[in-house]
């Protein structure tokens, strides 16, 4: 006999899908536009390899598959908040918190646009408990890493415009003192700064 479920209508992949409406470095001039939903991907697809890395390397145990979706929806709030500039996201320490409520708001809006029996499992992407600590912070690695491979890309077509960003970027990347993260600049990071033919 078949079972018969009872349809909840939800918003929240539409809403989701725009993501690549949303372009990334407002304020730089870029030679090719990144928007939101190119970011996430990315910062899934580092997220996951950062997570294997801390596993196969250093004998850990993180599960590199929900580092993956938490890279995947890492930004999704600014769906509602859009990308705040991170010299203003990050002027001082009120206006710091200040935006750290807004995104928590948006996020709970986000959530509450899902059906029922898939909320619990969204709030843990949204919200990750505090024993997932240090896969936020390869998470929050990944965020970095794939802003500073657009900074060598911009760099690689000759925009000069995020030179300074690179170096920031750098900067803080490596100040994390994670050593997945210095894994995969040492391993990965060169191919960036290469053309397709010397890729091949």
């Amino acid at each position: 006999m078949d079972r018969q479920y009872e349809s909840e209508s939800s918003s929240f992949f539409a809403m989701v899908s725009r993501m690549k409406y949303i372009n990334r470095w407002a304020l730089m001039r870029n030679s090719y536009p990144e928007n939101l939903s190119e970011h996430s991907l990315e910062v899934g697809m580092i997220a996951h390899a950062l997570a294997l890395i801390s596993n196969k390397k250093f004998g850990n145990h993180i599960n590199a598959e929900r580092a993956a979706v938490m890279g995947m929806f890492h930004d999704s709030t600014e769906i509602i908040t859009g990308d705040m500039p991170t010299p203003i996201k990050y002027y001082n320490r009120a206006t710091k918190d200040a935006y750290k409520d807004v995104e928590k708001q948006a996020a709970k809006e986000l959530l509450s646009m899902l059906p029922d029996y898939m909320k619990d499992e969204y709030e843990g992407i949204f919200f990750p408990p505090e024993d997932e600590e240090y896969m936020k912070k390869l998470v929050k690695a990944a965020d970095r890493i794939s802003a500073y491979i657009k900074c060598l890309e911009e760099e690689k077509t000759g925009n000069k415009e995020f030179g300074s960003a690179k170096s920031a970027v750098y900067e803080k990347l490596t100040g994390m003192d994670l050593p997945e993260v210095r894994v995969f600049l040492q391993d990965f990071i060169e191919g960036y700064k290469k053309t397709l033919d010397e890729l091949r």
